[in-house]
């Protein structure tokens, strides 16, 4: 059954069907930022134990299943977040986000710090149906938009990195959904 849904997955994808759903969220194939066309790299659920929590996508500019080589290239890419659990109060999304840093960027943390305090606090308490965008381009930092509304931006590539290695990197929160964004699941 998982090698159908990934075919159904891969060709929805290929022939630009427009969406990609995935326990009742849908997702476009492709966005556009910074005048490029970023496309789905893949989808999947982050789970806390059993409980459904978000379901994320990422967009690159090309397909690229190499956590490593995502987190090298300096070109935009793009996280969204749609939260399917009732609510998550700001403290725990911000705390997932904090234990990502530590176990995946520990070595620069300390110069990430004052930007992560700051990202964190931009973060409401989410509901399900709410959206949350994070983009990296290039020279311009990543932004925060939750809803459609620009919340604030983090200047650097180093930011960029490690906040998409709380997905991407070496200790993940949740390897499967690591594996969904990468186009192996």
């Amino acid at each position: 059954m998982r090698v159908a849904g990934v075919f159904l997955l891969s060709f929805a994808s290929a022939v630009g069907v427009g969406a990609v759903e995935l326990a009742g969220v849908s997702l476009p194939d492709s966005v556009q930022v910074a005048g490029s066309t970023l496309k789905l790299n893949g989808v999947g659920i982050r789970k806390k134990v059993i409980i459904k929590v978000y379901v994320g996508g990422l967009y690159l500019p090309a397909p690229n299943a190499d956590p490593a080589a995502i987190l090298a290239a300096d070109e935009p890419r793009q996280m969204i977040m749609q939260f399917v659990y009732k609510e998550v109060e700001a403290a725990k999304v911000t705390e997932a986000f904090r234990e990502g840093f530590a176990n995946n960027s520990a070595a620069s943390l300390s110069t990430l710090q004052a930007r992560l305090d700051a990202f964190c606090a931009l973060w409401p308490s989410m509901r399900a149906g709410d959206r949350a965008v994070m983009t990296y381009v290039p020279g311009n930092g990543t932004t925060l938009v939750i809803n459609g509304k620009e919340l604030g931006r983090s200047d650097g590539k180093d930011f960029a990195d490690a906040l998409f290695a709380v997905w991407l990197g070496q200790k993940p929160a949740d390897s499967r959904l690591k594996q969904g964004l990468l186009g192996q699941s």
